[in-house]
């Protein structure tokens, strides 16, 4: 077969994989928007250029034989290349839009997030954000997110990772509290007070604190105090809001402890330690790897690492 006539049944091939895809001759037509009879047309042209029969024709629907099936599988690979380049091309050509699916922790969202989310939407008035609020850590790949925002100590090697910010765990209480049950002047004081905390493995619910060294040759103590309490919880919000009512001392992360600190509804606790291994020590934006990452989901990403940069210092 002469060059030039391969590529002018480039059409046809595309047409042979769609009708392999739809599984009749009326739903492969209506897919590319052509007449059944132009459908059939083409299919007949591809069969007599290869000199072989391709599909197997019924009243119903359509088969391929062995060798339209053998083309079918060696071209899908190719097609789907030159939609995603395409998409891609047009990705870069245009404004960023289409859907973003955010999956984030629920205080982090709740307090961070939505407050700042429509600047960002009406400056980009062709994105779309889907934001799953939750605690869980949910599969990116097997969940069909495209992005997560994450407090961790390190970001899954799997996973392309953007630093969004330093964040702390810190201590807090009410001012009522403190009054009634005095205020902790160091962590061993922790075990006579009760402490609001997030269910972990152990059977022993315990924090970790370093002092905070005043120098750099000063040897980092370290100290580990078993904690009780009234209330255990696994989201920070409902521990922060026990905090306010008094309930006892809680150990959160410093985005959801924030808005409560600069009101003065709340005061840190033994500032001068530092709570170590209670929660993650950076805020990460990830995502699962790709060859190319929508232009939506690019200036997203860029939009948290501008907003986000300052950290949540109260």
């Amino acid at each position: 077969m002469k060059t030039q006539n391969i590529e002018s049944l480039w059409t046809h091939l595309h047409w042979l994989t769609v009708l392999a895809q739809q599984g009749s001759f009326t739903a492969a037509a209506l897919r590319l928007n052509v007449s059944k009879a132009a459908m059939s047309q083409r299919i007949a042209e591809l069969e007599r250029a290869a000199g072989a029969s391709l599909v197997q024709r019924t009243t119903r629907s359509v088969r391929l034989t062995e060798a339209g099936q053998r083309l079918v599988e060696d071209m899908r690979g190719p097609f789907e290349q030159i939609a995603h380049s395409f998409e891609g091309v047009r990705d870069l050509a245009g404004v960023p839009r289409g859907l973003v699916r955010v999956t984030a922790p629920v205080a982090l969202a709740r307090q961070q997030l939505v407050p700042r989310l429509a600047a960002f939407l009406r400056a980009q008035p062709e994105v779309r954000i889907e934001l799953d609020m939750s605690d869980r850590l949910s599969s990116l790949a097997m969940e069909g997110f495209d992005l997560a925002i994450r407090h961790t100590a390190a970001p899954p090697d799997t996973h392309v990772a953007w630093t969004l910010c330093d964040t702390r765990s810190v201590l807090v209480a009410s001012r009522a509290y403190l009054r009634r049950r005095g205020t902790p002047r160091e962590p061993q004081a922790l075990a006579e007070h009760d402490c609001l905390h997030y269910p972990r493995a152990q059977e022993t619910p315990t924090w970790h604190f370093e002092a905070r060294a005043a120098a750099s040759k000063v040897a980092v103590q370290r100290i580990t105090v078993p904690v009780s309490g009234p209330l255990v919880a696994n989201n920070s919000e409902a521990l922060r809001d026990a905090a306010v009512s008094g309930l006892g001392i809680a150990l959160v992360p410093d985005f959801s402890a924030q808005s409560a600190l600069q009101s003065g509804k709340l005061q840190e606790v033994l500032p001068q330690w530092r709570s170590v291994g209670a929660f993650g020590e950076k805020l990460y934006a990830i995502r699962p790897y790709a060859t190319h990452v929508p232009r939506a989901v690019a200036v997203f990403v860029a939009w948290l690492r501008e907003t986000l940069a300052e950290g949540f210092d109260a």
